[in-house]
């Protein structure tokens, strides 16, 4: 037997041994029992697909899926019928478990004033390419509201209202922006401010009294705008005369009125005496004092 038939019959013996050890490592593997963990589950609801701020949530929205017990959803459900004909009051996607914070109450309703929290109003203002940020206000950014009076002798622009969130443009309440018949993104002509009571009417009287712009903001830029306007003199490096300081009332408190000096008493009348007199064949009377 040469060289080559001894590595021929070695490399045969190796591979009928390694053959026989695998398949007895295979039967020997097989012989263990397999051990199942049972996992506790329980069943959530879940957004059967996206659905926008303000739809009313009906059964075809929504479906129940298993979920693990060890980790529940916060406030979530388990049936349908808890979630139904409620409206939601932020954007949701598919498969995103229905918890009660982001549902309306179930005497709420549904639609946009149900979005709106307790204490604050929805104001609409009218906005164009420019305005509006060449349609850059999308529902959940937050931009300042500044407004522009024009005036006989001089022009004032001053920011009014600051960090206020866009609750939606147009009629759309979601980030997706609907599209033109030649496929062009569609600019919103109307957006809609949430705000207090107190900034609501000043956006009411801005409009009225002059030309507003929106200004878009850093959603991490929370700080309140520090703003005393500008004047058309300052804009072009003009001095501007501070307005004349206002007087103001000084009470001054008035001494008491000096009593007026006494009067002195008259003296009494001095008395009167009638003297009769009798010189020779005449009589007289004479007065003394």
């Amino acid at each position: 037997m040469d060289r080559r038939q001894r590595h021929v019959v070695v490399i045969c013996a190796a591979i009928v041994t390694a053959s026989l050890a695998s398949f007895g490592v295979y039967l020997t593997l097989k012989r263990i029992p397999v051990r199942e963990v049972e996992v506790a589950r329980t069943f959530v609801v879940v957004a059967a697909r996206s659905l926008p701020t303000g739809v009313r949530l009906t059964r075809a929205d929504l479906k129940v899926v298993p979920w693990p017990a060890s980790n529940m959803v916060p406030g979530g459900f388990s049936k349908v019928d808890a979630v139904v004909n409620r409206g939601l009051l932020a954007a949701v996607v598919e498969n995103e478990p229905r918890v009660e914070s982001k549902l309306a109450p179930a005497a709420a309703g549904a639609g946009l004033p149900s979005a709106i929290p307790h204490g604050m109003r929805a104001m609409s203002v009218k906005v164009n390419d420019v305005i509006g940020v060449a349609g850059f206000l999308d529902p959940g950014t937050r931009v300042d509201l500044m407004v522009t009076i024009r005036k006989k002798d001089e022009t004032t622009s001053r920011t009014v209202v600051s960090n206020v969130e866009v609750l939606t443009a147009g009629t759309r309440s979601d980030q997706q922006r609907p599209k033109d018949a030649k496929g062009a993104q569609a600019i919103a002509t109307v957006v809609t401010l949430l705000v207090a009571p107190p900034d609501a009417e000043r956006i009411a009287l801005a409009q009225a009294e002059g030309q507003i712009m929106l200004s878009l903001r850093n959603p991490l830029d929370t700080e309140a705008t520090p703003s005393t306007g500008v004047r058309t003199a300052a804009l072009f490096g003009e001095p501007v005369e501070p307005p004349p300081p206002v007087a103001k009332a000084v009470s001054v408190r008035k001494a008491p009125a000096a009593p007026p000096p006494p009067v002195a008493a008259a003296p009494p009348p001095s008395k009167i005496y009638t003297v009769e007199a009798i010189r020779a064949a005449k009589r007289s009377e004479e007065v003394v004092r």
